[in-house]
């Protein structure tokens, strides 16, 4: 299968990408390296530099194309409360470009990535995917607007379509050969390890007052190469007609000091932290139910303890302390 993957030199992307080849489909990405790095395509697959609006990247990125996968998009909490009108032109108007463009070029099968973020403030853990959807931000509400256009065009019969709701996307590829370069850098296990090794300023931990065993939030974490793993079973899924929505996780959760804990017990060196006021809509707990994966997409998570998540987190920013060498 000839499958595109939009925003795939960015950090999941790039790795969906790796996961596709080593599973024999042929793979194309999209990406105006904005924020992706070209030192994470592999030089034989073909790389359109384009922005996701603009129609003749769409056409050219679209050409033989089988499925997409689609990545593309701004993905930061604080910067969509900011910013809005920036995530709903990149994640919902640009989103519907690239469906326009689909049906024009006849491609009827895309694989969302989605996020946890769709359901805003958890009224039960863990949260499965019947849970309600009121998201408290607008990177949320961008998430959650662009899943109902694709379950309203799969209504029609015009689209197959698949969302998979990231809980905490982290380490990196086993082999050390991809890994996170974001600028600036918000997720904790980088931020940690980075305070760990000199090269940034004490990790903030936002708030240690929660109604949690050691009082700081509890997030699902679930190592990339697994999210990227799944994105390939989520192709056999478009076979079936409609919209499907799966969380992705481990059905695990760890507390912030936990990962501070693995962070330096990884690196044999102290993680310098202070605690700071809590983030606005910081839910305590964010916990994902995997039923629904592991029965109808046939997925569970291989990476299930912290401790291999984060040494190939270490390894990555050990051996690349200037991340790909530049931002583009």
């Amino acid at each position: 299968m000839k499958v595109l993957v939009t925003g795939g030199a960015g950090y999941i992307g790039s790795h969906a990408v790796r996961e596709l080849k080593d599973a024999g489909h042929d793979v194309a990405v999209l990406d105006d390296l904005s924020r992706g790095h070209r030192g994470s395509v592999p030089p034989e697959v073909p790389l359109v530099r384009g922005d996701l609006g603009d129609a003749g990247s769409l056409a050219r990125a679209l050409d033989g194309v089988d499925a997409v996968l689609h990545f593309a998009g701004l993905l930061s909490v604080a910067d969509s409360v900011a910013d809005p009108v920036s995530y709903y032109r990149t994640n919902v108007v640009k989103g519907v470009a690239l469906l326009e463009a689909m049906y024009a070029a006849g491609v009827r099968k895309l694989v969302f990535s989605s996020t946890c973020a769709v359901y805003g403030m958890p009224v039960r853990v863990p949260m499965d995917e019947e849970h309600p959807r009121e998201p408290i931000n607008p990177y949320g509400a961008t998430k959650l607007a662009f899943e109902r256009a694709l379950s309203d065009l799969a209504r029609t019969g015009r689209l197959r379509a698949v969302a998979l709701r990231y809980f905490n996307a982290a380490g990196c590829h086993p082999d050390g050969s991809l890994g996170e370069d974001h600028r600036p850098e918000e997720h904790i296990i980088p931020r940690a390890i980075d305070a760990a090794l000199g090269r940034a300023d004490a990790l903030v931990i936002h708030g240690d007052d929660y109604d949690t065993p050691d009082g700081t939030c509890i997030r699902d974490y679930i190592h990339v190469q697994d999210l990227a793993r799944a994105h390939v079973l989520a192709l056999d899924v478009l076979e079936k007609e409609g919209f499907n929505a799966f969380n992705l996780g481990t059905g695990t959760g760890r507390s912030v000091r936990e990962v501070i804990l693995s962070v330096e017990r990884v690196t044999r060196k102290p993680v310098p932290a202070r605690v700071g006021p809590r983030r606005a809509g910081d839910p305590p707990r964010l916990v994902a139910a995997v039923e629904r994966a592991r029965r109808d997409l046939g997925f569970t998570a291989e990476h299930t303890g912290l401790e291999p998540i984060v040494e190939s987190a270490v390894r990555w920013r050990r051996d690349h302390p200037q991340g790909y060498g530049s931002a583009s």
